[in-house]
């Protein structure tokens, strides 16, 4: 297949995608957090070919875009909702759409099994990016789309990752600016007593309690390993290996410091035994550039040829570090040495 590179500023371009996925083909676009690899959200076949691109596991479920609050109407069974949970999430589209918040709720009749994985549940967000917009409202329907990579791979941050990953795999892709935000959106189950964090985000906790009013809790599975036959994965990300760099990887915790100084000694040991060494370390509170350049570092080093990634951890005290680091420790299999 012959993929066509975009530019975001064509109309014809924008005109020939939008055709591209209305008639239930792929295209890859630039959202604030990472590219999105696209499908009509409601042909099932065309959601099958997004799973095919990516080789991702066909229960793992997907996000579906929106140009419109009001779209929610028709994708989600409001009605399965009790009338605090409707009005909680009336409250967090008007405070938080467009932007890196997906929720869950009750799924309505025409969202197909491919796309939720199965579930009873569909996760929805308005992305904040005036290209997806167009794309979705001139595709004149809601847009499914995962990160635009090979399933397990670092999400994608920039155009020319999308390339690496999906050329010759899809129709078409949008060369757009690099993403702002870096890491996906937070994914919020609205569809029991109490808001559910599934997949921590820019947006945080405390951000939702505060528009809110209401306590927000973190799901349980955020703390355990992905695998196993009896994890039902309710967000992307949940259940299997995710971000992983070619390179074998290992997260340093520890007192900055400390780990800063165990960085430069494990690297100068590895080199000496013959291995090219790469490094990630962020100043101690730089969690939003963590967020941005994580993914972006993860493929430079790939690009670089590295035989061994050394990072250092984050403090999950800060929300966004927690998020951060939930990414982090995945690309690196649970790899962690105390410092």
């Amino acid at each position: 297949m012959k993929t066509k590179l975009l530019s975001v500023t064509s109309e014809q371009d924008m005109a020939e995608a939008a055709k591209i996925i209305a008639e239930g083909g792929l295209v890859a676009f630039p959202t604030e957090t990472v590219y999105g690899l696209g499908a009509d959200a409601l042909n099932a076949r065309a959601v099958g070919s997004v799973y095919d691109a990516k080789g991702r596991p066909s229960d793992n479920p997907m996000i579906v875009h929106v140009c419109h609050a009001d779209d929610l109407e028709r994708i989600y069974d409001f009605d399965k909702l009790p009338e605090r949970n409707q009005e909680q999430i009336r409250i967090l589209t008007q405070r938080f759409w467009p932007g890196p918040l997906t929720i869950i709720g009750p799924r309505a009749a025409c969202v197909p099994d491919r796309t939720t994985g199965g579930l009873e549940t569909v996760a929805v967000r308005m992305p904040d990016s005036q290209v997806a917009l167009d794309l979705i409202e001139q595709s004149g329907c809601p847009i499914a789309a995962p990160s635009a990579n090979i399933s397990g791979r670092p999400s994608p941050t920039r155009a020319k990752d999308v390339v690496t990953d999906m050329d010759g795999r899809i129709e078409a892709i949008f060369m757009g600016e690099d993403c702002q935000v870096g890491i996906e959106s937070t994914v919020l189950d609205m569809t029991g007593d109490t808001p559910t964090i599934l997949r921590p985000g820019i947006l945080t906790a405390d951000d939702i309690s505060d528009a809110l009013g209401v306590p927000v809790a973190y799901d349980k599975a955020l703390s355990q390993k992905p695998g196993g036959t009896d994890f039902k994965p309710k967000a992307p990300g949940m259940k299997y290996k995710h971000y992983a760099p070619k390179a074998d990887m290992v997260i340093l915790e520890g007192a900055y410091t400390d780990v800063k100084r165990e960085i430069e000694r494990l690297r100068k040991e590895k080199e000496r035994e013959g291995m090219k060494v790469g490094s990630i370390l962020f100043e101690e509170s730089a969690f939003k550039t963590a967020a941005r350049d994580f993914f972006a570092r993860l493929r430079d080093l790939d690009q670089a040829g590295v035989d061994l990634i050394i990072a250092g951890a984050l403090s999950e005290e800060d929300q966004v570090g927690f998020a951060v680091m939930n990414r982090m420790i995945k690309s690196a299999g649970y790899n962690i040495i105390k410092v």
